[in-house]
C-alpha cells in the first residue's frame, strides 16, 4: 500500500474510511445479534462442545472465504467506471459479451432478476435487523416481552417517515456510531474470550472441516444459519462508488473483521460455559446493568444498517428506471450538494407496507431468519457468475484461471442456497414473493416498451425526408426554438405532426432530440450530445446519459452553444407526446400483461419531471399506440 503524499490526504482517507464503516458496514455489522441464536434455534444443532466449536470455524472461514477473498480482494476489482454493485456488474457482464447476442439476453435475464431479488432483500433486512435489536428488552425485562413488535413498528414508522427529510442532517453521525458499536462487539468478545481463550482453536479451518465430515446433516443444517453471518456483503460492492476500494478495504480489515470474530467466539466462549444462554447469546454476554444502553446502541445501529439498505434501494431503483426496467417514477432530491441523497416516494411506501407486514406476520428474528439467507444466498450467487464473464470475457484472462477464482466460490455460494433453500416453506416464500413480483413488473415493463417501440416504428415516418418534403410548401414559421422529444432517432415524432395539424406553425429552430441511457454508469459531457444537421434550421439531436447520469436535458442542449445552435430559455417549447396504450389481440404479450403494462404506463411519473422539462414550457399532444 502505498504512503499519502499528505496529511491532508490521511485525513481524507481516514474520514471517508469511517463514513464507510458506518453506510458500507452497517448491515453485516448486525449480524452478530442474530446469527449464532439461529444456528441453534429449534434444536436443529444440538450444543455440545465440538459442534460449537465446529460452528465458530464456519463462521469465521464464511468471513474470510466469502467477504475477505471474494469481495474485498476480487469483486471490488471489478468495477463499472468507479461504480459498483449488481446493476454496474450486469452492466459489465452483458458488456463483456455483447457479440454473443443469446448468452447475453439470458444474463441479462438473470441480473435483472438478481435485482428483483434485492427488493425482497430490502424488505428483511430492516426487520429482522431491528427486531433483534428490540428483543432485547426481553433479557433485560421478560415482562417486556409484548412490547417487542410494537415497539420495532415505531421505530420504523420513524425511519421511514424521515425519508423525504434526507439524512444530510444526521449521515455524520453513522460512520461515528457504527464504529462504536464494532467497537462494543469487540470488547465484549474480549471480556468472554479472556475467560475461556480454549475457544479460539476454532480458528483452524480442520474444525470445520471435521464437523462437516463427521455430521453432514447437522452441518448442511447449520449452514443455513452460518449464512446469516455474511449477510450484507453485497453492500461491499454495491457501495464502491461513493467510496472507493481503499476505505473499504481498510474499514474491513482494520476494524471490522477483527470486530466480528472477536464477538462470534465470545459468544461461543460464554455458550461454552453457559449453553442455557442460547436463546439469546448476544445480549446474554453483557452485564446486566449494561443492557438498556446496549438496546439503545444496537438499535441505532440497525436503524443506520437500514438506512443504508433504503438509499441502496432507492438508487438501483433510479439506476433500474434509467435502465428501462421500470417506469418512471417521482424522484426527489433531498441535498442541494449531493446528486446521489434522493427520496423515491414510492419504493419508501412499499418497502414500508411489506416490512410492517413481514414484523406481523413473523413476529420474531428467529421467524425471519428463516425468511433471511435465501435472497442473500440468490445474489451471491448471481454475482459470483457474472463476475466469471467479466474476467473471461472482458479481462481476458484465462479460462483455467477464471474457473479457478470463480469456481470455489460458485460451489460455496450454491451450497449456501441449498442450505437455506429447504426452509421455503418456512418463511422462504415471503422475499422470493416480493422478488417475483418484481421481476414480472420489469420484464412485463421493458418487453412492453419495447412492444411500444416496434408498434411506433412500424407507424413512423422517416424524419430527413419529411423535413425536406415539409419545405416543398412551408408552413408559416414563428420565433422562437422547438425541442421535439422522440423515442426513436430518425423517427418523425408524432407531437410535430399534431402541432402542424392543429396549429399550423413551426419554430425558426427545431431540434429533434431522442435520449439514450447506456449500460454504463457515467458518459462524460464531452461524449453527451451528438447532433446532425438537417437543414432548414432543424437538427437531429441525440442525448446520451449513463445510468448513474442526472438525465437533465435542457443543461445538456446547451452543450450546443457553439454549433451553429443559440437557445432562448425564455423561447424555448418541449414538445412531449403522451402515449396510451391500447391492450390488444395482436399476439405481442398475453392480454393480462399488456393490460398490466397499460396501467403501469398510465400511471409512470410524468416524462417531463424525468427530464427536468421547465414545467412552464412543456407542450404535450395525445397519442394512441395499439400492442
Amino acid at each position: 500500500m502505498s504512503t499519502p503524499p499528505s496529511g491532508r490526504t490521511h485525513g481524507a482517507l481516514a474520514a471517508l474510511t469511517l463514513a464507510a464503516i458506518g453506510v458500507v458496514y452497517g448491515d453485516i455489522g448486525t449480524s452478530p445479534l442474530y446469527a449464532m441464536k439461529e444456528v441453534f434455534a429449534h434444536g436443529r444443532v444440538p450444543l455440545n462442545p465440538e459442534n460449537l466449536l465446529g460452528i465458530l470455524s464456519l463462521m469465521f472461514w464464511a468471513l474470510t472465504v466469502i467477504v475477505s477473498l471474494k469481495y474485498v480482494l476480487l469483486i471490488l476489482r471489478a468495477d463499472n467506471n468507479g461504480e459498483g454493485g449488481l446493476i454496474a456488474m450486469l452492466a459489465l457482464a452483458s458488456q463483456a459479451v455483447k457479440d454473443r447476442p443469446l448468452l447475453r439476453r439470458r444474463l441479462l435475464l438473470v441480473g435483472i432478476f438478481g435485482t428483483a431479488i434485492f427488493f425482497g432483500d430490502g424488505v428483511i433486512t430492516p426487520a429482522i435487523s431491528v427486531l433483534s435489536a428490540v428483543e432485547g428488552l426481553e433479557i433485560a425485562a421478560p415482562g417486556l416481552h409484548p412490547y417487542i413488535v410494537p415497539v420495532t413498528l415505531v421505530v420504523l414508522t420513524v425511519l421511514f417517515a424521515a425519508q423525504r427529510f434526507g439524512t444530510g442532517g444526521i449521515g455524520r453521525l453513522f460512520g461515528p456510531i457504527t464504529a462504536l458499536w464494532f467497537g462494543v462487539l469487540a470488547l465484549l468478545g474480549v471480556v468472554h474470550i479472556a475467560g475461556n481463550p480454549g475457544v479460539l482453536v476454532a480458528l483452524g479451518p480442520h474444525h470445520a472441516l471435521g464437523f462437516i465430515v463427521a455430521h453432514p446433516g447437522i452441518a448442511f443444517t447449520a449452514l443455513g444459519a452460518v449464512v446469516l453471518c455474511v449477510t450484507g456483503a453485497e453492500a461491499l460492492y454495491a457501495d464502491l462508488g461513493h467510496f472507493g476500494k481503499k476505505p473499504i478495504r481498510l474499514a474491513w480489515f482494520a476494524l471490522v473483521w477483527p470486530a466480528l470474530t472477536l464477538n462470534y467466539f465470545g459468544q461461543g466462549a460464554m455458550l461454552l460455559r453457559h449453553p442455557e444462554n442460547v436463546g439469546n447469546p448476544f445480549y446474554e454476554m453483557a452485564p446486566s446493568w449494561a443492557l438498556f444502553p446496549l438496546i439503545a446502541l444496537a438499535t441505532a445501529a440497525t436503524v443506520i444498517a437500514s438506512q443504508a439498505l433504503i438509499t441502496a434501494a432507492f438508487s438501483v431503483t433510479k439506476q433500474t428506471v434509467q435502465l428501462g426496467y421500470l417506469p418512471r417514477l417521482r424522484i426527489t432530491h433531498t441535498s442541494v450538494k449531493e446528486t446521489g441523497q434522493i427520496y423515491v416516494p414510492f419504493v419508501n411506501w412499499t418497502l414500508y407496507v411489506c416490512i410492517v407486514a413481514a414484523v406481523v406476520v413473523f413476529g420474531s428474528s428467529s421467524a425471519l431468519a428463516s425468511a433471511y439467507g435465501i435472497t442473500v444466498t440468490i445474489d451471491m450467487t448471481i454475482t459470483t457468475v457474472m463476475t466469471f464473464f467479466v474476467i473471461r470475457f472482458s479481462w481476458k484472462l484465462p479460462l483455467w484461471l477464471c474457473l479457478a477464482a470463480t469456481g470455489i466460490f460458485f460451489l460455496i455460494d450454491i451450497t449456501f442456497f441449498a442450505a437455506n433453500a429447504v426452509k421455503v416453506f418456512e418463511g422462504g416464500w415471503f422475499p422470493l414473493a416480493i422478488g417475483a413480483v418484481m421481476f414480472l413488473l420489469m420484464t412485463t415493463w421493458k418487453q412492453g416498451r419495447s412492444l411500444m417501440a416496434e408498434r411506433l416504428r412500424e407507424e413512423a415516418i422517416e424524419l430527413p425526408a419529411f423535413v425536406d418534403s415539409l419545405f416543398i410548401s412551408p408552413p408559416q414559421r414563428v420565433d422562437g426554438t422547438a425541442v421535439f422529444l422522440a423515442a426513436e432517432k430518425g423517427a418523425t415524432p408524432f407531437a410535430l405532426l399534431h402541432n402542424l395539424k392543429h396549429n399550423k406553425v413551426l419554430h425558426a429552430q427545431n431540434l429533434f432530440v431522442t435520449v439514450q441511457h447506456h449500460e454504463r454508469p457515467w458518459i462524460g459531457f464531452d461524449k453527451r450530445v451528438e447532433v446532425e444537421p438537417l437543414g432548414h434550421d432543424c437538427w437531429q439531436v441525440v442525448l446520451h446519459f449513463g445510468f448513474k447520469n442526472e438525465p437533465d436535458v435542457p443543461e445538456a442542449l446547451k452543450l450546443l452553444k457553439g454549433r451553429g445552435i443559440e437557445l432562448d430559455d425564455m423561447l424555448t417549447s418541449y414538445f412531449l407526446s403522451r402515449d396510451q396504450v391500447i391492450p390488444t389481440l395482436r399476439g405481442g404479450m398475453a392480454l393480462w400483461r399488456e393490460k398490466l403494462f397499460a396501467s403501469m404506463h398510465r400511471n409512470a411519473s410524468a416524462a417531463a419531471d424525468f427530464l427536468s422539462l421547465p414545467t412552464n414550457r412543456i407542450v404535450e399532444l395525445g397519442s394512441k399506440v395499439e400492442i
